[in-house]
């Protein structure tokens, strides 16, 4: 038994020494270049430059929705878009603003199989939703149909959310939500289109569901727009009985246009 394991160690040990000397000669041969500009950066992700054009979200910001405010209305004080339509989800936070390098970060993790980008932005989503992961019981990350997720190979917001449980402790239940009916791209859709689109897409799976009743729940995706998906899937755990759904993304859009408190 003894000797078993200490070949099984021996051999963990081979393969650790064997992947960082792979990557220290792909790091010579193929320097990391800034996902944005593609300049060469010391590190993964952005390079100094964009990372100062990330517009992280800071307070003020709305207590409901975690749009940022333009001042600081005082404690408590809720955005006109929490108070008009309000979410089945109780709190949202986001890292970042989705502008420019935000988009980029998002689609080369999305598309371009940079699941590199997953530890950064993770540990950017995790600073910012440190208060909701305080008192969460379970992290969800939002999933992707079958079909897609088969063509994709993987589920950015499952690696997200792998990373975020890594920083703050809490558990991570990757299987608990199904997408169970394929929905169109949201892209280009209104914001009644994209609620129509994902009315009824989410479910509990039964044999998860001791995962979710009672639980406060932390639901993980890369990006909130409208709040369509976000909130049909709070409206899905909520069916199966959580006590609570917040919502944690790296990007948020927010509406320039609009003069937020």
């Amino acid at each position: 038994m003894d000797a078993r394991i200490s070949s099984r160690t021996m051999i963990g040990h081979l393969r650790g020494a064997w992947a960082t000397a792979t990557k220290f000669a792909l790091d010579i041969a193929l320097p990391t270049l800034c996902v944005s500009c593609r300049e060469p950066v010391d590190g993964e992700g952005v390079c100094a430059e964009c990372w100062a054009k990330l517009s992280f979200i800071e307070p003020p910001y709305c207590p409901r929705l975690g749009i940022p405010f333009v001042y600081d209305p005082g404690p408590d004080l809720l955005s006109m878009e929490a108070i008009a339509n309000p979410p089945a989800y109780q709190r949202a936070r986001a890292a970042v603003r989705y502008d420019d390098v935000a988009r980029t970060l998002v689609h080369a993790l999305k598309y371009q199989d940079r699941t590199d980008l997953a530890p950064t932005m993770g540990r950017w989503m995790a600073r910012a939703g440190r208060q909701l992961l305080a008192e969460a019981d379970v992290l969800v990350p939002v999933p992707l149909h079958w079909r897609r997720g088969w063509s994709r190979r993987y589920n950015q917001s499952g690696a997200l959310a792998l990373t975020i449980g890594r920083q703050s402790g809490v558990k991570v239940a990757t299987e608990a939500l199904r997408r169970v009916r394929a929905t169109e791209q949201q892209i280009g859709l209104s914001r009644a289109q994209r609620a129509s689109n994902v009315q009824g897409a989410f479910k509990v799976a039964q044999d998860r569901m001791a995962d979710i009743q009672g639980r406060r729940v932390v639901l993980i995706d890369d990006v909130l727009t409208s709040g369509a998906t976000s909130d049909a899937c709070a409206r899905a755990l909520l069916r199966a009985k959580a006590a609570q759904v917040d919502v944690l993304v790296f990007a948020r859009f927010v509406d320039s246009h609009k003069a937020h408190i």
